[in-house]
């Protein structure tokens, strides 16, 4: 469900307080953040963001095509291992 045009976009203040932070002093490090559930501001774009997956930090550059987008969806929390695998005891069966 999307959020209330009435309340705008939810941008973690922390987040947004550090980014400004960085503008003003041209640092050039990632930003590391746990707030998975913050959209992608226009005062994001061309910074580095280290985004918790739960496990390790995925750092990502913001481009103007991931505003409006949250930064969880830019850091999966789950590794695919692919489907089930044939092996020999299995194909012995069939």
């Amino acid at each position: 469900m999307s959020r209330s045009l009435k309340k705008g976009p939810y941008v973690d203040e922390n987040l947004q307080k550090k980014i400004e932070k960085q503008k003003s002093t041209g640092a050039r490090e990632p930003i590391k953040t746990w707030a998975r559930d913050c959209q992608i501001a226009p005062l994001f774009v061309g910074h580095h963001i280290s985004i918790h997956n739960g496990k390790k930090f995925i750092e990502i550059l913001i481009t103007e095509g991931m505003v409006g987008h949250r930064l969880g969806e830019f850091s999966p929390t789950r590794t695919f291992r692919g489907h089930g695998k044939i092996t020999k005891r299995t194909a012995e069966k069939t």
